[in-house]
């Protein structure tokens, strides 16, 4: 893997800067996409390896499209980036939430994976693996015996935010199968880090989650498409 390029979004802390790493320590040249160049610049002497800045917000069509402009050639997409406005219930939420979230969490991909592709289709085995949440398991929410069940519609434009990202990988999947392209979404379990006051309280390590992202990175020829897995390698229901 030596001379595969990688770009991970939201890299500069948490699970994202956990994937960048163990991708860098892989062999790989790892592009740490970050919103702040300071915060960015900090991540990439911590990540060590041949890991690169790329400034990137995945919410700025110009940022985008700069960023694009400076990678020829990739053969990894880490759709990592990913924000929680706030907890409330449908009901409660007020639209702007939801249009917030889903300016991340499911725009944000649209806008970067589309930039990238002609970088990604020059690759001999283009990977592009969409960091998820079981909670946008659809099947699993309404499980009365599942957890996200008895979270009574909590969390409504984040949970939503990530089934309609599930959709679209699968979309990019099928679309892009002809390519070569293996396109999968991995739910990577709660863990440390600031997404919420749940997720900041957890003794989940970022790195376990990391792991399962970087096995869907890494996938051979015959590895599976289309498909939605927990970071263990299980597969998690739509």
């Amino acid at each position: 893997m030596n001379d595969s390029t990688a770009l991970v979004t939201g890299a500069n802390k948490g699970i994202g800067k956990e994937i960048a790493r163990q991708l860098a320590a892989a062999g790989l040249t790892v592009y740490v996409g970050s919103r702040d160049a300071g915060r960015g610049e900090q991540a990439v002497k911590e990540i060590g390896g041949d890991a690169r800045l790329l400034v990137l917000d995945v919410t700025d069509d110009t940022s985008i499209a700069d960023a694009a402009r400076q990678v020829e050639s990739l053969d990894i997409l880490v759709n990592n980036a990913g924000i929680m406005v706030d907890g409330s219930s449908a009901p409660e939420a007020d639209v702007d939430s939801f249009r917030r979230t889903y300016e991340t969490n499911v725009f944000g991909v649209l806008a970067v994976t589309n930039a990238f592709l002609p970088a990604l289709r020059r690759s001999a085995g283009p990977r592009i693996v969409n960091v998820s949440s079981g909670t946008g398991s659809l099947t699993w929410s309404a499980d009365p015996e599942q957890q996200f069940a008895l979270a009574a519609g909590s969390g409504a434009a984040y949970r939503s935010s990530k089934s309609a990202l599930n959709a679209v990988t699968l979309f990019y999947a099928q679309a892009l199968a002809a390519g070569g392209f293996k396109v999968n979404a991995l739910a990577p379990g709660l863990r440390a880090t600031d997404l919420n006051a749940r997720a900041a309280a957890s003794s989940g390590d970022p790195a376990e989650g990391a792991a399962g992202a970087v096995r869907l990175a890494l996938l051979p020829d015959d590895g599976p498409t289309g498909q939605f897995f927990s970071w263990d390698g299980t597969a998690v229901p739509w």
